[in-house]
């Protein structure tokens, strides 16, 4: 079970909402991680992200203690996880935020989370849905250290492969 949901929201104190967040996630019974919705470039992005982490629980090789995080430097594509914080974690004040919500297995039976839980989840943090923040754009290539002359040697439908790429090679680094 897997949802990816883009939201628009405006953040107070960052430590209440991280609180309230577990709180939600441990009440639902629910992993969920929130992304600032500048760093993710697509719901693939973030679906690699999640499978590559349930692997490397799977196999023994998680660098974190959560899903959760694992997830979050996965789809950061870093090792540390200030790194991946810095890079993809929710900001103070208004912003695009991306939220994934899975449970820790793979159960094919209900693959999307329930619309009562997303709708309890909107209210809690006073979000609006917005879709469009899951684009992503040259920016957020451009966050993952992706040039202007590499973005020129490939057309625009294969930028998407460019953050896999990043994702993926978390595994390799060190």
């Amino acid at each position: 079970m897997m949802t990816v949901l883009g939201t628009q929201g405006t953040i107070k104190d960052i430590e209440s909402f991280v609180q309230q967040l577990n709180e939600f996630s441990f009440q639902e019974q629910l992993v969920i991680q929130a992304f600032d919705a500048k760093g993710i470039y697509g719901k693939d992005h973030v679906v690699s992200a999640v499978n590559h982490a349930k692997r490397a629980f799977q196999q023994g090789m998680n660098a974190t203690n959560t899903l959760a995080l694992e997830i979050l430097l996965y789809a950061a594509g870093e090792r540390q996880i200030q790194k991946a914080i810095k890079k993809m974690g929710i900001k103070k004040g208004k912003q695009g935020i991306v939220f994934l919500l899975t449970d820790s297995a793979n159960h094919i039976k209900n693959p999307n989370v329930d619309d009562a839980v997303i709708r309890r989840l909107l209210k809690t943090f006073h979000l609006t849905l917005d879709e469009n923040v899951i684009k992503g754009d040259r920016g957020t290539l451009k966050r993952f250290g992706i040039t202007d002359e590499e973005l020129s040697t490939i057309p625009e439908e294969k930028y998407g492969d460019l953050i896999l790429e990043k994702v993926a090679m978390v595994d390799i680094i060190k």
